[in-house]
Parts: structure tokens; C-alpha cells; sequence
């Protein structure tokens, strides 16, 4: 990307802008991610489990806290180069897809998915999408049906799928509140913006 410029026979302070663009678009992302990870750490850990009495002021600091020590945290698994970065690019949808995807699919599409079968197919995907990408990139181990250390979630994911179905099943279903905020949340609201006769 930075050689285009030169290669086109531009002056090098387009160069300068293209790489100061690039850099602002890794950290633009970096920042709304961090700032993502820390709020949800704060509001969904600390506050709904560990302390729901805290007031705002507490929680905001608990947030700064934990946006300084995640990004600290971030820097420094950086610094041990465990792979390039399409490499880390590449980790991080397989992270979020081994434990996030069917938790999140089966929470709007299926009334029966409760607390208890996020929670395991989360936990269980995201641990064994992990050991899996261990093995592999870590442990020299052979890969399962040329599955390698780029694309673990696909271990990950039935791992999840099947855990929450199966926890879900043999917990306690959801109350009728819980069902009926699912269905609210698949039907369009707003008002129509074509007519039928349109």
C-alpha cells in the first residue's frame, strides 16, 4: 500500500498521508475495541454479578481501570509476536466465533436457549477452540482435516453449538417474559416506508 504512491510517481508527502491513514484506521479500531472490551467488562462482570449496588461513579472508574489494564494486557501479548498480523486478525474471528456465534444466533432464534446453555456453549466453545489452536501452533501437533492454526473456530463451533443445546435442554427453560421478549425481538418495528401498492 505504501509503495503505490511511489510506483504512480506521486509526490512522497502522499505517501506520508496514505501510511497516516492506515495508522489511524488500526487505531480507530483498536480504541472503539478496547473501549468495547473495558464497558462490557464493567457493566456485565462487575456491575450485574460481582457488585450490582455500585453507583455510576464507581462503575466509571471501574471501566478506566480495566480499559488500562486490557490495553496493557494487549501490548504485551503483542510484544511476544505469537503470529503475524493477519495471523491475529484471523485469531480473533475464530476467538469470537468458537464461543460467541451460536450463543448469539440461538438467543434470538430459539425460545428454549436459557442463561445456563450461553454460558457452557460460550465457555466450552471458546476452551475448546483455545487447546485446539494450542495444539496445533504451539504443540506441533497434526492438524485435524487440514484444519490449521488460522481457522480453529471451526472446531470451536459445534463445540458451542452442541453445549448449549444440550445444557439448555436439561436446565430449566426460560420464563414466558424471557419467550416473549424473544419473539418481539424478530418482529420489524417502525413505521412502513413502501405502501403495498408500491
Amino acid at each position: 500500500m505504501l509503495a503505490t504512491p511511489e510506483i504512480a510517481g506521486l509526490p512522497y508527502v502522499i505517501s506520508g498521508l496514505v501510511a497516516a491513514g492506515g495508522m489511524a484506521a488500526a487505531m480507530s479500531t483498536a480504541d472503539g475495541l478496547l473501549l468495547a472490551i473495558a464497558n462490557a467488562l464493567s457493566h456485565d462482570l462487575y456491575y450485574k454479578i460481582i457488585d450490582p449496588k455500585a453507583d455510576t461513579r464507581l462503575r466509571l472508574i471501574v471501566a478506566r481501570v480495566l480499559l488500562l489494564a486490557i490495553g496493557a494486557l494487549g501490548a504485551f501479548i503483542a510484544s511476544l509476536k505469537l503470529t503475524s498480523i493477519l495471523g491475529a486478525v484471523a485469531w480473533a474471528f475464530d476467538f469470537a466465533c468458537s464461543g460467541l456465534f451460536f450463543p448469539l444466533v440461538l438467543g434470538i432464534w430459539w425460545k428454549r436457549a436459557n442463561r445456563a446453555g450461553a454460558i457452557a456453549g460460550m465457555v466450552g466453545g471458546f476452551l475448546s477452540g483455545t487447546a485446539y489452536l494450542y495444539y496445533v501452533h504451539f504443540a506441533g501437533g497434526t492438524p485435524w482435516l487440514g484444519i490449521d492454526h488460522l481457522r480453529f473456530g471451526i472446531i470451536g463451533m459445534p463445540v458451542s453449538l452442541i453445549l448449549m443445546i444440550v445444557v439448555s435442554l436439561a436446565t430449566e427453560e426460560p420464563s414466558a417474559e424471557i419467550q416473549a421478549m424473544v419473539d418481539e425481538v424478530r418482529i420489524p418495528k417502525g413505521d412502513v416506508i413502501l405502501s403495498k401498492s408500491h
